[in-house]
């Protein structure tokens, strides 16, 4: 099952390849004002993190900018398109070497692949700004449950690689929910390492599941992008091949790491993430307050 999920994903990634090359050939005429020796640094840099569960928008988007390699319009669409790539590689990478139930990983990419195809209809309905505040919290919770759990003052996530019954069903529903709120801006890494973790699994677990599903979503979305032209071609073809080895390498060491060493790391992407969230949380809200109320006008001369 594993292999033909892998399969697949070559496949998507494949076809992704072909189409984007095949775009950027037939646009190679439009300028750019990204090089190599910028745009490249931050691809390995930004995917490296990535990879370790960090995620990649908002560092990438916070360097291409600050450096002038993008237009703002431009933005969001490259920064699909960029990351497609890289994450069919480490999502291949990942499900190939990591030891996890085959009935555990399909069923938790099935579901947060499902949840992101009806995110759209259905977050219409939810409130952004609550929805970082309650994950925003709930992460910091798993935190702080991770960390008394690393000291021994209270018992710690399990070293499981899969899960049956009641346990299975929470975590379909919980990717579901997942992949609802990627279509928010809501990212998917962090609380699926927190799901994983709250379920009994091994922390390591979470790094196939969570990157299988990014995986999978990020072509399939990407193609829009790239039919509409809304991208820079030269900022993506240049961070995809940068930022495939700096996904090789974090793989590695993902693998590699110590599971005592890794929930360290967990712990430290699961606080980034959270603290991001409530920051951007009060950002909006400063952003779209309401001014205060202007002293009226006196009618006494």
């Amino acid at each position: 099952m594993v292999r033909i999920l892998t399969g697949l994903l070559v496949l998507l990634g494949a076809y992704f390849l072909f189409v984007f090359l095949k775009d950027y050939r037939a646009n190679r005429h439009v300028k750019s004002t990204a090089t190599v020796g910028a745009v490249a640094p931050i691809g390995f840099l930004t995917m490296f993190g990535d990879t370790l569960g960090i995620g990649n928008f908002a560092p990438a988007t916070a360097l291409l900018r600050f450096f002038k390699q993008i237009e703002d319009q431009k933005i969001p669409g490259t920064l699909n398109v960029f990351t497609s790539l890289p994450e069919v590689f480490s999502g291949c990478i990942l499900i190939t070497t990591i030891d996890v139930d085959p009935v555990t990983l399909i069923s938790m990419l099935v579901s947060s692949s499902v949840g992101a195809y009806f995110g759209a209809s259905i977050i219409s309905h939810f409130s952004v700004q609550k929805v970082r505040l309650t994950m925003g919290v709930a992460l910091l919770v798993t935190a702080v449950v991770m960390f008394l759990g690393m000291m021994g003052w209270m018992p710690s996530g399990g070293e499981a690689t899969g899960l049956t019954g009641i346990n299975l069903v929470i975590a379909v529903v919980g990717n579901f929910i997942l992949g609802i709120l990627m279509t928010a801006g809501i990212g998917l890494y962090a609380p699926c390492m927190a799901l994983i973790y709250f379920l009994g699994m091994s922390p390591r677990a979470a790094f196939p599941i969570m990157m299988g599903s990014c995986a999978f979503l990020m072509p399939i979305a990407s193609l829009k992008f790239i039919k509409e032209g809304a991208l820079d071609r030269k900022v993506a073809l240049i961070y995809m091949m940068a930022g495939i080895p700096g996904v090789l390498v974090a793989a590695f060491l993902v693998k590699s790491l110590p599971l005592f060493v890794l929930k360290w790391v967990v712990i430290g992407v699961i606080l980034y993430t959270a603290a991001s969230m409530i920051y951007s949380m009060f950002k909006d809200w400063r952003q779209n307050a309401p001014a205060a109320d202007a002293i009226p006008e006196s009618n006494t001369p």
